[in-house]
């Protein structure tokens, strides 16, 4: 498996990502250049039973088209060709597409035109830490990996006291990435809770990237970044000091899963596939490789929970 090696050249990389990648955070038409192919090379085996389950026509073609936004590391984000997309997702989805006898083929692609482009038959899969929320759900449907929640983004040492909890944020300006749960629903609500107090609205202002958002705090653009706990706290560290994550609680955690199209005939292969994943070796490699928090982990009983 490949994945320790990849992340040995991440954080040097790391640090260009947060301020900024333009490659990385251009228009959707600018990043859905040349698809990346990962051979999957790991020990796992082939799942034949959720390999029946697929549609003849995938089975014949032989790929699973995954698209992730490349601006959140550690999870999905360009290796320092500037071309290959790496990260959690990517290994993770690598060893999914393996254990249904398939070939994994990634392509970049800006967020908010990840789940359309399901709809659309663009993708096959969208892999891009999609959050499983209700709004979402009557869209596309989701295969739920790992379980996260949001946390706040600020200058180093929370010069302001800022908090997602008491109130602080209410009056400021805050960057989050556009089409995210934190910009469609838990800024407004946070924002809604200030104005029902009779405080200013929060400012939110949204970003196409994840990188973007970063820097617009570390310009001082923003006060603060609403964004997922796990690859906030990675992207701080990272950052050269500039910034931090305030608190130790995720904000509102629930389900992250692989995303497609509502109703898709790739559902039960998926499904099954991933559900029997949570289980392996390779699973857990995967996370140990990229350093992901054990908290995050979800087992079946996650996995029936979050699939509802």
């Amino acid at each position: 498996m490949h994945s320790k090696n990849r992340y040995a050249a991440l954080i040097p990389l790391a640090l260009t990502a947060v301020l900024g990648l333009a490659s990385c955070t251009s228009a959707s038409a600018d990043l859905d250049s040349a698809p990346q192919s990962s051979s999957g090379d790991a020990g796992v085996q082939v799942n034949e039973e959720a390999r029946a389950l697929l549609p003849e026509d995938v089975r014949d073609k032989g790929v699973l088209v995954f698209a992730s936004d490349p601006t959140y590391p550690p999870f999905e984000y360009m290796d320092t060709d500037n071309k290959t997309l790496i990260g959690f997702d990517i290994d993770l989805t690598d060893l999914l597409a393996v254990s249904l006898g398939l070939q994994a083929e990634h392509t970049a692609a800006t967020f908010d035109t990840i789940l359309p482009g399901l709809t659309s038959g663009k993708y096959d899969v969208g892999v891009s830490q999609f959050s499983i929320t209700p709004e979402r759900q009557k869209a596309v449907d989701f295969i739920p990996y790992l379980a996260g929640g949001t946390a706040i983004g600020v200058l180093t040492g929370n010069p302001q006291h800022l908090s997602l909890t008491d109130g602080s944020l209410c009056g400021q300006s805050i960057a989050a990435q556009k089409g995210s749960i934190q910009a469609l629903t838990q800024g407004p609500e946070l924002s809604k809770k200030c104005v029902d107090a009779g405080k200013k609205p929060i400012d939110i202002q949204t970003f196409p990237g994840q990188s973007d958002a970063n820097l617009a705090l570390i310009s001082g653009r923003v006060q603060a970044i609403l964004s997922d706990s796990v690859s906030l706290v990675f992207q701080g560290e990272e950052s050269g000091g500039k910034f931090e994550v305030a608190g130790d609680a995720d904000y509102q955690p629930t389900g992250v899963g692989l995303a497609v199209e509502k109703d898709s005939d790739l559902s039960p292969a998926l499904s099954k596939a991933m559900e029997d994943l949570l289980d392996s070796e390779e699973y857990a490699q995967v996370y140990e490789d990229w350093k992901i928090p054990v908290r995050t982990k979800i087992d079946a009983t996650d996995f029936e929970k979050y699939s509802k």
